[in-house]
């Protein structure tokens, strides 16, 4: 494990150079990020030929001046980067720590956790945190004790291949989001955390804004994660042995009688097509605990509308709706379709999609009939 520090800094001229001193105690591979800084940083990084330096133009953000880190501390070979902030709230000696853990889980990105003392931490930093670590066990899939934190490790080699959109304090969030899609193992080890009087404090965090791009973030991602992540996570768990062991747990063995089996699939069935999309898994499950269906079979059989066969049912639906609607049921796909030709024939996909999710659910729920009466045992009856 090659690694290195990073440290982003933005105008932090009175905390710096302590955090410098603090770093070379323990090693002298440090990449400084200055991010456009109008105070005296530069004359500061100027005492320290050591280092290695990058000076941005203008103020572009700390994600971004991040991103300029990770791309530097790869060039010159390094594995492992520890990113600590500049204003002087973290102890470098806890670097120490981060090490120790990685020794044991290299491909991990590690994330400090730290003690939050609401008494002198900033109310909007406070609630964003708490407001973040919700989210991202939601979208995520994972729980994280502390999402803002900045003093982290991360495992290079294995985020090379990203591509991040954000530039602001967001992109430490977005980095964690990517990392769990791709299965990258995330962790938290403690730290400690010094923060200052409110007086003497130096924070660029701005509560709206910076808060407004989290948020932002985070409703993004949950529409990544209806539409694409949980639908191709459904298709790698869809292997043959799990698609049988399925139907004999789920299906075939569950105490559940015949009739809540079948309109549970019926029910899965009919959401998985009705044109709601991205609402599609929240409203099935809303419908399966009202109905005291079987929410399990509901979400499986709503994954019908896994990416492979959105084109079907959209050609299907629209089919239908032709049908139904008596209207000419040719669809040609060219370079003519244009935001005209979609409204003009979004009454025909709606409706037919309806029809389509009846037809589906229904021939689904003789299905469903047919293989219990074949394959579910009756109890024996004793004596």
């Amino acid at each position: 494990m090659n690694w290195c520090v990073v440290i982003p800094t933005y105008n932090n001229e009175k905390t710096l150079e302590q955090v410098l001193q603090d770093v070379i105690l323990l090693t002298g591979n440090i990449v400084v990020v200055d991010d456009g800084s109008t105070d005296s940083t530069s004359k500061i990084l100027q005492l320290h030929q050591g280092i290695n330096m990058i000076r941005l133009p203008r103020n572009m953000g700390k994600g971004y001046a991040l991103r300029k880190g990770f791309e530097a501390a790869l060039r010159q070979g390094y594995t492992h980067a520890i990113t600590l902030d500049s204003d002087g709230q973290h102890y470098a000696s806890d670097i120490v720590n981060f090490i120790r853990k990685a020794a044991e889980c290299p491909d991990t990105l590690i994330v400090g956790s730290r003690t939050l003392p609401e008494d002198n931490m900033k109310r909007g930093s406070s609630f964003a945190n708490r407001f973040s670590n919700y989210w991202f066990s939601f979208i995520a899939g994972v729980s994280l004790p502390d999402t803002q934190s900045g003093f982290r490790l991360y495992p290079l080699l294995m985020l090379g291949n990203m591509h991040f959109i954000t530039r602001k304090y967001e992109f430490e969030l977005e980095v964690l989001y990517r990392a769990a899609w791709r299965d990258i193992p995330l962790t938290s080890i403690p730290i400690r955390v010094f923060y200052p009087s409110r007086e003497e404090r130096v924070s660029h965090f701005r509560p709206f804004r910076d808060f407004f791009r989290i948020s932002l973030l985070n409703a993004v991602c949950v529409f990544i994660v209806l539409l694409y992540v949980k639908p191709f996570s459904f298709l790698r768990y869809l292997k043959k042995e799990r698609i049988a062991g399925f139907i004999r747990k789920q299906v075939m063995q569950t105490a559940d009688s015949s009739s809540k089996t079948i309109f549970s699939v019926m029910l899965g069935i009919f959401m998985g097509i009705i044109p709601i999309w991205g609402y599609q898994l929240i409203t099935a499950l809303a419908m399966a605990y009202l109905l005291k269906l079987n929410k399990f079979i509901v979400a499986v059989a709503a994954n019908i509308s896994i990416p492979p066969m959105i084109p079907l049912i959209l050609y299907l639906s629209y089919i239908t709706g032709g049908y139904v609607l008596s209207v000419d049921n040719h669809l040609a796909f060219s370079n003519d379709i244009s935001l005209a030709w979609v409204k003009n024939n979004l009454l025909q996909y709606v409706v037919g999609s309806a029809v389509f999710a009846v037809i589906a659910s229904v021939f689904s729920g003789l299905l469903t009939f047919l293989l219990l009466k074949v394959f579910r045992r009756k109890p024996a009856i004793i004596g």
